[in-house]
């Protein structure tokens, strides 16, 4: 499991006074209003930076960050990518996964012979869809619904799926 999780990418500077527009990549763009501390990936350095306040925009998500007032010193950090450490992310509730942790897990089918690795996880608005590559390159495409995902051992990394009717073998 990874240390560093992603909750955003900052696109755009906003305004003149330092403030950047980012794009969440987490379920709940509230956590941005408590989030105090973060780590933009630059280049290959990490940079540590403590939010100064958020707000919110149509999809997006404008921070101020301390210490960088000015629209020259973050025009820089376009396309970075802000992360948090585990110990700063947002509660779980039960049957929730980060995103980054159920990637690279293998999944086997109902009767538990396998079947590959999740490789991919495309956000929908309705329900995650979970893309399965097997030893063929061939993708599988199942919902994040109970009917599918019948069980996440995050223990052992494994994932249990129900084929639906009309996939095909």
């Amino acid at each position: 499991m990874e240390d560093l999780l992603q909750v955003g990418v900052i696109t755009s500077t906003h305004g003149i006074k330092g403030e950047v527009k980012v794009f969440p990549m987490t379920d709940d763009n509230r956590r941005f209003k408590k989030l105090k501390e973060c780590m933009l990936q630059y280049k290959e350095e990490w940079i540590p930076v403590k939010v100064q306040g958020a707000r919110f925009f149509k999809n997006m998500v404008i921070l101020k960050f301390e210490g960088i007032d000015n629209i020259n010193d973050v025009e820089q950090y376009k396309q970075c990518g802000i992360f948090v450490d585990r110990e700063h992310a947002v509660k779980l509730e039960q049957d929730e996964y980060f995103i980054a942790d159920l990637l690279g897990i293998q999944v086997d089918r109902e009767d538990g012979s396998p079947l590959g690795e999740l490789t991919e996880i495309i956000p929908t608005g309705a329900n995650d869809v979970y893309v399965v590559t097997d030893a063929n390159q061939k993708e599988w495409l199942f919902p994040a619904i109970k009917d599918c995902i019948l069980k996440v051992d995050m223990e052992k990394r494994r994932m249990t799926v129900r084929m639906m009717k009309g996939m095909e073998e």
